[in-house]
């Protein structure tokens, strides 16, 4: 598998995404594209061409399960790896979203200084 370089984060939180952007950027030297919604990260991903999808569960109109399934539409990025974030981590709740062909389930608060390296090794165990 290639390397991972690009990643395309959604969270509706701009608090959080500011620290995911200088826990991905900054410390794990990834190229981040941060969308804020659902419908934008749909409007705009083909474009980005990311390596990964990060997804944040729980967000208003379009939530990450339905971003994913409109991700994966798109016939460039259908098979794009994903990890979604979420505060919901009940074992059914961890168990169903991973039901949906994900990488992994990165449980909220997420240690900042930890994210980069919690993505590689969930991107090294799909080799």
């Amino acid at each position: 598998m290639a390397e991972l370089k690009k990643i395309l984060y959604v969270e509706d939180e701009p608090d959080i995404q500011m620290i995911a952007r200088v826990a991905l950027e900054n410390v794990g030297g990834f190229e981040l594209l941060v969308c804020s919604s659902g419908a934008e990260a749909v409007e705009k991903a083909a474009n980005f061409d990311p390596d990964l999808f990060l997804l944040d569960v729980m967000m208003p109109g379009m939530d990450g399960p339905t971003t994913l399934l409109e991700l994966r539409k798109i016939p460039t990025l259908e098979k794009t790896p994903v990890i979604f974030m979420t505060a919901k981590v009940q074992p059914q709740e961890v168990e169903f979203l991973k039901s949906l062909n994900v990488t992994d389930v990165i449980a909220k608060p997420f240690d900042p200084m930890g994210l980069a390296n919690n993505i590689r090794d969930s991107w090294s165990k799909m080799n």
